[in-house]
């Protein structure tokens, strides 16, 4: 899976298309990811030691990671990530993840 926890994400496709977000957290086994403020759903909570209170809350739930394109805010363009080796000023060469489209390398 290409897309890292951290990365600036666009939602392609569904109910929250456009949506430029931060991934929140990755699912591998599951080929899904949790993006900041997308796909929320309320969920019921009964009362705890740590919630007393109880109630509804709102929870990002995980969406398919082919509904999201890595996003240069830069360029203001999303793109598919691509890998490259680098070199330095040394000699020594190291993998990097780079948007496509933009051409510019990820953290």
């Amino acid at each position: 899976m290409k897309i890292k926890k951290g990365d600036k994400v666009q939602v392609i496709a569904g109910a929250y298309k456009g949506t430029v977000a931060e991934v929140l957290q990755v699912l591998p086994k599951k080929n899904k990811v949790i993006v900041e403020g997308v796909n929320i759903a309320k969920k019921h909570m009964k009362p705890t030691q740590a919630n007393p209170d109880g109630g509804i809350i709102e929870k990002e739930m995980p969406i398919h990671v082919s509904n999201v394109m890595a996003y240069d805010a830069k360029a203001k363009v999303a793109g598919r990530i691509g890998f490259k080796f680098e070199t330095d000023k040394k000699g020594n060469q190291t993998k990097v993840r780079y948007n496509k489209k933009s051409g510019t390398v990820l953290k």
